[in-house]
């Protein structure tokens, strides 16, 4: 019998790369430390599970910033198109959400993995759980303290360094490292940051959300939503920017992120909407009133006063830590692999998904992107 092609994580990238190779025939075996299969994937789906997103490609593809013309190519092996079909294939159709968000429409990503699993299975997928990979001895992969196999090819799937409680702590990098492979320093993305409240608003505020709000940061301005913690912020909204947040931080020691209550509004608008209120009434009523402002809103302009009412600077002074992160930058650079995600320092192992020095927002980019370049990666040693 031929030796595996031996994927080592399972999670959403390696799945979809075992579900490429077995579907031409190859035969592949997963193993993976942890228990059961995709806890970070099931963990995503607890809030809807956003597959990706239905904008145009062109403008999909530059969500991923700097190493956006390095994944396009994966992107365009498969695109959001691509993985809708594929989706809608296990019968989990999708639909298009109002922010343009793609999700199945059963909004939680176990009916797609149960279906998902069954099809691996079916096509000879062979897993393997509660196997800790622990790098290479005499040519063959180790695993644990007494588990050696020795692959026909490699794929590496172990995750970045983010929520390392489901299963990735970026352990790996050491290992890959002791070996030649170029990694960079992890650091959390998509991640919440942390400020300066008095603990009356700390006490009172934290938890609440700001709605329909903007932010803006370094010429960039960003609509969404965001959540007042007891320690600073989070949010889509600031996940968007997190990545320039972050090194403005790394270099300045802070980040002054301007929140826009009422970007509908100009600043002209605004004060004359205020004028137009009642003099008798506290600025707190004349905000609520005049410019619908919800009681949180109210507060943080009371906490951090704007020039206008309507927009508020506040100073951030550090991100998150991994734990906290949604995803990770860092990882694996693009210079050590070949153009099919190849180790130059290891010829016949391939690595994959979030263990890639690339980061991308939330609304489907980061799945997108573990899934294209698992079928990229999959495709070239199927091709081979």
């Amino acid at each position: 019998m031929k030796d595996p092609i031996v994927i080592i994580g399972a999670g959403p990238a390696g799945l979809m790369a075992a579900e490429i190779l077995s579907a031409a025939g190859k035969r592949v075996e997963i193993y993976d430390r942890m228990p059961s299969v995709a806890r970070k994937f099931l963990m995503a789906g607890r809030g809807g599970l956003n597959l990706t997103h239905s904008e145009p490609f062109d403008r999909f593809a530059t969500r991923y910033g700097k190493r956006a013309p390095l994944l396009k190519a994966a992107l365009e092996a498969f695109t959001p198109k691509d993985l809708r079909t594929w989706a809608d294939g296990l019968g989990a159709e999708t639909f298009v959400g109002t922010s343009g968000r793609v999700f199945p429409k059963a909004m939680k990503a176990s009916p797609l993995l149960r279906a998902w699993l069954k099809r691996l299975e079916a096509q000879g997928v062979v897993l393997h759980t509660r196997h800790e990979w622990r790098g290479w001895q005499t040519g063959a992969l180790q695993f644990n303290d007494d588990v050696y196999v020795k692959p026909a090819a490699t794929i590496l799937a172990l995750g970045g360094a983010s929520w390392p409680k489901l299963g990735g702590d970026g352990s790996w990098a050491d290992i890959l490292a002791d070996k030649g492979v170029e990694i960079a320093p992890f650091q959390p993305a998509n991640v919440g940051f942390q400020t300066v409240w008095s603990a009356h608003f700390a006490d009172k505020f934290a938890g609440e959300p700001l709605k329909n709000i903007a932010v803006k940061f370094a010429g960039r301005e960003v609509k969404g939503e965001l959540m007042l913690t007891r320690a600073g912020l989070e949010g889509g909204a600031i996940y968007a920017i997190s990545a320039a947040l972050r090194d403005a931080i790394s270099k300045d020691g802070h980040a002054d992120l301007v929140i826009d209550l009422r970007p509908d509004l100009s600043s002209d608008q605004a004060i004359n909407k205020l004028k137009r209120a009642s003099p008798k009434d506290s600025l707190s009523n004349r905000l609520r009133k005049a410019l619908n402002l919800s009681p949180a809103a109210i507060a943080l302009v009371h906490e951090k006063p704007g020039a206008d009412f309507k927009t508020v600077t506040v100073r951030l002074s550090g991100a998150q830590g991994l734990d906290r992160a949604i995803s990770s930058a860092g990882g694996i650079r693009f210079d050590a692999l070949t153009s099919d995600f190849e180790l130059k320092a290891l010829p016949g192992v391939y690595a994959i998904g979030e263990m890639l020095d690339w980061e991308a927002p939330t609304g489907g980019y980061l799945l997108q992107g573990c899934f294209s370049t698992a079928v990229a990666a999959a495709q070239a040693i199927s091709g081979r």
